[in-house]
C-alpha cells in the first residue's frame, strides 16, 4: 500500500523540470483584424498553450506555454500551418 501511495504522488505531481515559458513571435503575415484571431485559434488547439496575445500593429504574438506539454517548434509550426509563418523574437522563463 505504501508503494501505491508513493507512486500515485509521483503520477499526480507535475514534473520538476516542467516550467512555464513565454515566447514572442514575429508574425509578419498578420495584416488584418481577423489574422490574430486565426493565429490564436491555431495555437490554443495545442495542448500546453496557456495564453496567446497578439499585437497587430507590431505583427507580434506572445505565447505562454508549458514546455513539458508542447515544444516551441510545434508552436511555430502551428502558426505556419494556419497560414502565418512565424519566427522567434525572444523567449523567457
Amino acid at each position: 500500500m505504501k508503494h501505491l501511495v508513493i507512486a500515485m504522488g509521483f503520477a499526480l505531481s507535475a514534473p520538476a523540470w516542467a516550467t512555464q515559458q513565454t515566447v514572442t513571435l514575429s508574425v509578419p503575415g498578420m495584416t488584418c483584424a481577423t489574422c490574430p484571431i486565426t493565429v490564436k485559434k491555431a495555437l490554443t488547439k495545442l495542448g500546453g498553450v496557456i495564453d496567446v496575445k497578439s499585437n497587430l500593429e507590431k505583427r507580434e504574438t506572445t505565447v505562454i506555454y508549458d514546455d513539458a506539454k508542447v515544444a516551441l517548434v510545434s508552436i511555430t509550426q502551428a502558426t505556419k500551418d494556419a497560414g502565418f509563418p512565424s519566427t522567434v523574437l525572444g523567449a523567457k522563463q
